[in-house]
């Protein structure tokens, strides 16, 4: 499994930090209709549930938005992608369906609020850190130009940085000829859940995208 580890400095910064990762190939496709049914009920439950306002207040979204503040960044302008999500849901704006893989990703979003990154392993160039941006970094995030990561959490490898709970980076998307993924369930409210949500998120890939060779750790 490829090594992940969480810098000290962002540890010192905010403690209750940990990451749920899993690794397994895959086959990227177009969703079943069981999938998209899934995420379809998921966005109907949570909006049928919630208001706007309601979304900051969640609590692992709340502990991510002081986690931000810790950091030094602004979590109102540089929203979790769980958090953008929910709020597109609840101001029922929709949400897009790209392939098998970013629909597992949203259907296990909206469902525990954390937001989750997801790599190709092939693009990658381990090993990785989960750190602090600084203010010489920035990268093309997913469908968002240019993001400025200064003070984001933020993954890096050896060629730079290239991942956050607020946007991955064009670099290690997830395409039609991705066959090996690395999966990250961010938490900034430590790890008793993570085991439940590693377990559900491995379910769907073997259920949904075919995985194999599936490997699981948290790190904390």
């Amino acid at each position: 499994m490829i090594n992940i580890k969480i810098s000290q400095n962002l540890k010192s910064k905010w403690k209750n930090i940990a990451i749920g990762s899993i690794q397994a190939e895959i086959i990227v496709k177009p969703s079943c209709q069981e999938l998209t049914n899934k995420l379809d009920e998921a966005c109907i439950d949570f909006s049928a549930k919630h208001e706007v306002e309601d979304i900051s207040k969640l609590n692992i979204i709340a502990d991510s938005r002081k986690a931000y503040k810790a950091l030094g960044k602004d979590p109102a302008r540089y929203r979790l992608s769980s958090e953008a999500l929910l709020r597109r849901i609840v101001k029922d704006k929709g949400i897009y369906k790209i392939n098998n893989i970013v629909d597992i990703n949203n259907l296990l979003s909206i469902t525990s609020f954390y937001s989750i990154c997801a790599f190709d392993i092939s693009k990658l160039q381990p090993p990785i850190v989960f750190t602090i941006g600084t203010k010489e970094d920035e990268y093309y995030g997913i469908g968002r130009g240019i993001l400025n990561i200064e003070n984001l959490p933020v993954f890096e490898d050896q060629l730079g940085k290239f991942g956050s709970p607020t946007s991955d980076s064009e670099r290690v998307k997830v395409t039609d000829s991705t066959t090996h993924i690395s999966m990250n369930i961010i938490s900034f409210s430590g790890m008793a859940e993570l085991d439940s949500q590693i377990n559900l998120l491995k379910e769907y890939l073997i259920q949904f995208a075919k995985a194999k060779n599936i490997l699981t750790q948290i790190i904390y």
